[in-house]
Parts: structure tokens; C-alpha cells; sequence
């Protein structure tokens, strides 16, 4: 019945008229139908190969130990996290961020944890004579660079038609998206040349979409989409691991983000009606296991690992979780202000908001300078 089809389609493309583009277009539209047989088959060899490359990095992860690298937003955060797992490891590193003071104290807790050697460079991602600054500051320090760590970010929390001027979230895609290309572009020549690696914070919400965060989930789409497109353009002579984590303990979870205006503020009422009831995970596990997807040469690192199931849902039955995030983020009358009442209350009937949360987001303090 295949085979008879195939020959019919094929028959009416020959007899008609249609654009030669068209008629190889069309061939392809009915081909594509039947490509699920192709990947049945394609599959279980597929994973087999990826059992197998698994086992081998499980087995040999790159020895960190000596190697330079340099983060980015390691002033708090996951930033931090990353600067202290690889001091465990016994890196050394260039750590950057705006902030000189907190990044000092920063410096002082990597040299307590093992790093031989700590670069404190103090600059902005977005601006690009810094980047290529910050980069050049530790080749020369070190006389090397193995792996970069894209992970300076900025969120915005507010609902797009609340946005009095778009232009004042510019600064959004200057630092998550800009922030990544621009420390990339000046670190590549010394990572070809040490065959390193780069690695760079995507999100869960490039997959997930939450509403209220427009211009971050595009700002990550765009960081996901440049990573994937850089793997490919490298051909192995760089490794990049993309990292989309969900919920975790930074100053965004404790209410840091962009209000409507484009200004800053800290916020916990809007944070817990953003994240809600999704578990917070600490930021050491999740840096723990970026630097280890890092060193074993893997693709992507998704953490806390269940939000893989999230993604499975998204990908396989959009409609559903669409409805969901309507539910999760419905509106009020009133605004965003009686969704974050219904959040909180619901945190606070149930005690739920100690075990959903570490114990630092419980304090709005933040590092300021």
C-alpha cells in the first residue's frame, strides 16, 4: 500500500504543471508524514550510541585540576556556586562581575576551597571593550584560557501589555544574550588553542515559556539557539555545554528582577507569585552539576533533572501545558497583584514555602555595593 502510494503521488507531480520547487516541496511534505517509520528504526541503535558515549565520559570526566577558568556573574548565584565547584576541583579562575567587592569575597572562598590561583576582574558583559578586557586580563595572567562560563543574567518579572516602553528592556538582551556572545567572540582564539570549552546558562523557560517574563525568555532563547549553532560551526575543536536549569536559589529567586519600568527591584511578593509552588533548588547542586556536565563533555545539563518531564509535556502535548500555564498565571481583575495573593496564601495555608524554598530566600537581602 506504501509502495502504491508513493507511485501515485509521484504520477501526479510528473502530469501537472506546478513549479518544479513546488513539485519537489510537495514530495518532501509527503515524505516527511512517513519519517516516524525512519526514526522507529533509527532510535534504538541512536540510543545504544548514547548509552555507550554516556558510559564514556562517565568514566574519563576532564581533570580540571591546573585549568583556568573564567566566569562570568560570579559575584552571587549559580556564579558563585560554579567558582566553588571548580576551586574544589582545583582550577584556577578569572572571576568577573560588576560588583569588585563581592567577587573579593568570592575570591577569598575559592582560595579556601582549593583554587591555586584567583583572578578578580571586575567588568560588565554587556559592554563589549570589557569583555574583550576581562578575556585578555587572564590570558595574561594565567597564559591560558580552558573554559568559559557564560552565566552573568538579568531578568525582567511583569506582564508584557504593562510595559510602558519596550526599549527600556534592551538591557535584558544586552546581558543575557550580548553577554554571551560578546566574552565568546574574545575567548574563542585562546579556547581553540587549548581545545576548551564553553559553557553558557540557557533556561528552563526557553522550553517552558512562563508568562510575565517575555523579554528573558526570549533573551535565552536566543543564548540556546547561538550555543547550538556555535557546536556545529566548531566541529568538536571547542566543546559547548548549554545549560537550562529551572528554579534556583540567586538573587532572582529572592526577588531581584525588572519591574514594567525597566527598573530595578527586589520584589518577594512578585517572586513568589512567579515561582509559586515549583521547588527552588540550591545553587551548589545545581552548579555541581553544570561543572560535571561541563567536564564529561556533555551537550546540554538540565537542572533540577525533572524538568526534563516538563519539556517532554511542552514538546509532545503543547495544548496541555498551555492550559497549565494559564492556570498557574491566571490573571485578576485587578492585575498580577491577586494571582501573587493566591500564590502566597496557598505558600502559607499549606507551610509549604520552607520546603520549596532554601533557607536564603527567606531574607530579601541582597549584595549591594
Amino acid at each position: 500500500m506504501e509502495t502504491l502510494s508513493m507511485l501515485k503521488v509521484g504520477y501526479t507531480l510528473l502530469r501537472s504543471e506546478t513549479p518544479a520547487t513546488d513539485l519537489v516541496n510537495t514530495f518532501m511534505d509527503w515524505a516527511a508524514r512517513r519519517s516516524l517509520l525512519l526514526l522507529a528504526v533509527f532510535m534504538p541503535p541512536y540510543c545504544a550510541y548514547r548509552l555507550a558515549s554516556s558510559a564514556l565520559a562517565a568514566a574519563s570526566p576532564e581533570d580540571v585540576a591546573g585549568k583556568v577558568v573564567l566566569v562570568t556573574g560570579a559575584s552571587s548565584g549559580i556564579g558563585e556556586q560554579v567558582a566553588y565547584r571548580y576551586a574544589r576541583r582545583g582550577a584556577r579562575l578569572a572571576l568577573v562581575a560588576r560588583r569588585e567587592a563581592s567577587l573579593g569575597d568570592v575570591a577569598a572562598r575559592a582560595r579556601e576551597l582549593g583554587s591555586p590561583g584567583v583572578l578578580v576582574v571586575p567588568g560588565d558583559v554587556a559592554r563589549p571593550d570589557d569583555c574583550r578586557r576581562f578575556v585578555q586580563a587572564t590570558v595574561d595572567h594565567f597564559g591560558r584560557l580552558d573554559h568559559l562560563v557564560n552565566n552573568a543574567g538579568l531578568a525582567n518579572v511583569c506582564w508584557f501589555e504593562e510595559v510602558p516602553n519596550v526599549a527600556d528592556f534592551k538591557q535584558v538582551l544586552d546581558v543575557n544574550f550580548w553577554g554571551t556572545v560578546h566574552p565568546t567572540h574574545a575567548a574563542l582564539p585562546h579556547l581553540r588553542e587549548s581545545r576548551g570549552k564553553i559553557f553558557v546558562n540557557s533556561s528552563a523557560s526557553t522550553v517552558l515559556a512562563m508568562p510575565r517574563m517575555s523579554f528573558y525568555n526570549a533573551s535565552k532563547a536566543a543564548v540556546l539557539n547561538f550555543a547550538e549553532t556555535l557546536r556545529m560551526e566548531l566541529h568538536g575543536e571547542v566543546g559547548v555545554t548549554v545549560a537550562t536549569p529551572g528554579w534556583v536559589e540567586s538573587e532572582m529567586t529572592k526577588g531581584k528582577h525588572l519591574s514594567s519600568h525597566g527598573a530595578m527591584e527586589v520584589d518577594q511578593d512578585t517572586r513568589d507569585a512567579q515561582v509559586g509552588v515549583f521547588p527552588v533548588e540550591r545553587g551548589a547542586r545545581c552548579a555541581e552539576a553544570i561543572v560535571d556536565a561541563v567536564a564529561r563533555g556533555r551537550r546540554r545539563v538540565t537542572s533540577p533533572a525533572w524538568y526534563g518531564a516538563l519539556f517532554l509535556w511542552r514538546t509532545m502535548a503543547p495544548e496541555v501545558a498551555d492550559a497549565c500555564q494559564r492556570v498557574f498565571y491566571r490573571r485578576s481583575s485587578g492585575g498580577g497583584g491577586g494571582m501573587g495573593s493566591r500564590a502566597r496564601a496557598a505558600l502559607e495555608a499549606t507551610g509549604a514555602k520552607a520546603a520549596l524554598q532554601p533557607p536564603s530566600l527567606r531574607s530579601s537581602e541582597i549584595k549591594v555595593e
